[in-house]
């Protein structure tokens, strides 16, 4: 047997203990951990009846009995197969109708610009959106001093 040969046979040896040790360790490990699910309670605690007590109380809970039941009004199967048929045929008839449109959204920014820009000043304006930045203005500052509240009443007070 070569060295080579002798070394390769030593790490396969050496993999093995690595994983066994690292199993025990692990298995030492949550071995710890069982102790934590059955605490003690200081006996000398001015708690430890009442702490008894609640936990005498509820060590059976959740029982199978406090979960609620199972849903007995579902659907069928096979309503639920027509339900996925009826929205796979209005995904392909809604895909079909996408596909259809004519999409301008590639055109020159500039020439939809002036298109959305030629249909809106087509259109009658109201005489609200003619108004200047300042008139807006003006208006809203009207409106915050029409919605303040009026001064307090000067009722009598009591002796």
């Amino acid at each position: 047997m070569s060295v080579t040969e002798m070394n390769a046979l030593l790490l396969k040896k050496t993999g093995r203990t690595a994983a066994l040790a690292a199993a025990m360790g692990a298995a030492l490990a949550s071995a710890g951990c069982v102790s934590a699910f059955e605490p003690r309670t200081d006996a000398a605690s001015p708690l430890a009846p009442r702490i008894q007590q609640l936990v005498g109380e509820n060590r059976q809970y959740p029982r199978w009995a406090d979960f609620p039941a199972a849903s007995r009004d579902l659907p069928a199967p096979a309503a639920i197969a027509a339900d996925v048929g009826r929205l796979e045929s209005r995904n392909a008839a809604l895909t079909a109708d996408v596909a259809r449109i004519e999409w301008t959204l590639n055109q020159d920014p500039a020439a939809f610009l002036d298109s959305v820009n030629r249909r809106i000043d087509a259109d009658q304006m109201s005489p609200l959106t003619v108004r200047t930045p300042e008139q807006v203005e003006a208006f809203a500052e009207e409106l915050r001093q029409r919605a303040k509240a009026p001064p307090p009443i000067d009722r009598p007070r009591p002796q």
